[in-house]
């Protein structure tokens, strides 16, 4: 078993995970998208996708690179890494984004923000994967004695995006779904992910 193997019922009964939704960003503020990321997500889907990976290049990519240049480059990006963090519980695999204030690249530490590509257009279970991967990011981080009680997730298809958070023993699902019709929305929310991530660090200092 995998992150993509899990259902819901299974990250209940293995791991006493309770799903319930509600709004998450109740007032964001909007961020006007640069004229760079209008043209590029532009072009992406005038060319159109054949894969999970055409999608995630022209579509997904560009926005976590506008992300990362309006926080001035503060948190790492790792894409495709795997996540192997309890093998026997079935937390393990790719990941396809993971955000983390941690300044190595060289492996993933510190995770505060997962975002898994919905296979197939099925968001419903890229939100599932992403609560899988999030309990997974969250062993991690208790390993490295990393005090980071909410981690952040999404699942996409690169127009709709659906954004989930774990605290305690919840999963705890946006009642909202946003597309990239609602750009500057979109982005106030992944700013909003940033902000709150940051402010649950115990201190200024990025984890090493």
């Amino acid at each position: 078993m995998a992150y993509s193997d899990f259902s819901s019922l299974e990250l209940k009964r293995r791991f006493g995970i309770r799903f319930r939704a509600e709004s998450l960003f109740s007032e964001p503020r909007e961020i006007q998208p640069s004229a760079w990321l209008q043209e590029t997500l532009r072009l992406g889907q005038e060319l159109g996708f054949n894969s999970e990976k055409s999608r995630s290049e022209r579509l997904v990519t560009p926005l976590l690179l506008e992300l990362s240049n309006l926080n001035q480059h503060r948190f790492a990006i790792y894409s495709g890494m795997n996540l192997d963090v309890d093998e026997l519980n079935g937390l393990k695999g790719e990941c396809d984004f993971i955000f983390s204030f941690s300044r190595i690249q060289d492996f993933v530490t510190a995770p505060i923000f997962c975002i898994t590509e919905a296979k197939k257009q099925d968001l419903e279970h890229g939100t599932v994967q992403c609560a899988a991967q999030l309990l997974g990011a969250r062993r991690l981080n208790e390993a490295e004695q990393n005090a980071i009680p909410v981690i952040y997730g999404c699942s996409t298809t690169g127009i709709e995006w659906r954004f989930l958070k774990l605290v305690g023993q919840e999963i705890i699902i946006d009642e909202a779904r946003l597309t990239l019709a609602e750009l500057p929305r979109l982005l106030g929310i992944l700013q909003a992910v940033i902000d709150a991530a940051g402010a649950t660090l115990p201190s200024a200092e990025c984890p090493a």
